[in-house]
């Protein structure tokens, strides 16, 4: 009986050998700009750091390790190093603040695959400027860290996608990832459309595919349209690289970072610490078990925080007690932001929240105090790191 991992590897490669597929079109498989600034680190410097950032999708054995194997396949005398930054539940919003520490630190890539369509759609439930933000936001520090980095975007697909899709329409995830893709001559897989094209046609059923999270099935398929985009780029001679354009949203994360909880102080209320995780309902995530967390659980604990920027928020657990805190930048009108989300219901969950966006450039001053009003059943707040733009 073969294990989940090497069942995997046998699926694909049958994926691959299967002269008989179609090929992918061109509209679906889009290759903008090149990707030869990768090729010639891969081919003469016989070296490549490759990242791979998004959701769950990402973080999972699925398309991530079958590219990396596509990559040691294609250049079988270069010594990769790559990089899997995926965080079950993120978002583009969280992906940007979180891509310096995550990505960048070790060393900018050659080559960066990102997707985060369906985390910014049913995860985060973004609109179409914070779906903007978070994309651009990476890819403008990727771009400022390496200006020869090829960068892909690959659109998976949920069953709600799906429906638009087969509808005629464009998921709005998509719709404003593309945007993104399109100022940057980024190079795209619309791996959704693809998978609703094969349905339409009786080639392929949902059941197949896996769902929200692909089986091997889907993985393969996604993996093979990255192929294709490599067989497309790599056929034509070197081109020169483009300079960055102007940013489409100058209010991107692209200064996205992550900030201490240790700046900040506490006035009441708050404490930097690691939980007592035993105690508290709901489940929760390795990861983020043995790491100080910034906390207050009873309503009135005060914090404040000076940072330098246009945004100001925090990349928190949310579990079933998610209080709500009230947020004020340099003295404003406080704002109320929930922290609870739907599936924090039975989960500490990850996510990252806005307490002030569009701001001057410039240092300013943050406070945060916990509700007496909640949406759950406590008034807890656990911040992992603040975040600024």
């Amino acid at each position: 009986m073969p294990t989940p991992r090497l069942a995997s590897t046998l699926l694909f490669a049958l994926s691959l050998t299967a002269s008989a597929e179609p090929a992918i079109s061109g509209e679906r498989v889009r290759l903008r700009g090149s990707l030869d600034n990768s090729r010639a680190k891969f081919e003469q410097g016989k070296r490549g750091r490759v990242a791979f950032m998004g959701g769950s999708i990402t973080e999972m054995d699925g398309y991530r390790p079958m590219v990396s194997d596509i990559l040691k396949k294609r250049f079988p005398e270069t010594a990769f190093d790559f990089v899997n930054a995926g965080i079950a539940s993120t978002c583009s919003t969280t992906g940007a603040f979180r891509f310096a520490s995550e990505v960048l630190a070790g060393g900018a890539p050659d080559l960066l695959f990102v997707e985060f369509a369906v985390n910014d759609d049913q995860d985060a439930a973004h609109t179409r400027t914070e779906c903007v933000r978070g994309l651009e936001g990476i890819v403008r520090q990727a771009l400022r860290a390496n200006p020869e980095m090829d960068i892909v975007v690959t659109y998976f697909v949920n069953e709600g996608m799906l429906k638009t899709l087969q509808d005629g329409g464009t998921p709005l995830p998509v719709d404003a990832h593309e945007a993104v893709a399109k100022h940057y001559a980024l190079s795209t897989i619309h791996l959704g459309s693809e998978v609703a094209a094969e349905i339409t046609d009786g080639k392929l059923t949902w059941q197949q595919y896996g769902g929200t999270h692909p089986a091997p099935f889907g993985n393969a398929l996604a993996a093979r349209m990255i192929d294709e985009l490599f067989t497309r780029a790599w056929a034509a001679p070197i081109a020169e690289a483009v300079a960055l354009p102007p940013p489409l949203d100058p209010l991107n994360y692209e200064a996205g970072r992550f900030l201490d909880p240790k700046l900040a102080q506490s006035k009441s209320g708050w404490t930097l610490d690691v939980p007592d995780w035993k105690s508290l309902a709901g489940d929760k995530r390795s990861r983020f078990t043995s790491i100080p967390i910034f906390s207050a659980t009873e309503p009135g604990a005060e914090a404040t925080l000076e940072f330098e920027g246009t945004a100001v928020g925090a990349y928190l657990v949310a579990g079933p007690d998610a209080g709500i805190v009230e947020a004020s930048v340099d003295g404003a009108a406080p704002r109320a932001v929930n922290l609870f989300h739907n599936h924090s219901r039975g989960l500490h969950y990850p996510r990252t929240v806005m307490f002030g966006t569009d701001l001057a450039p410039g240092k300013h001053s943050l406070t945060i105090r916990i509700a007496a009003d909640t949406k759950s059943a406590g008034h807890a707040a656990r911040i992992m790191q603040f975040v600024a733009n």
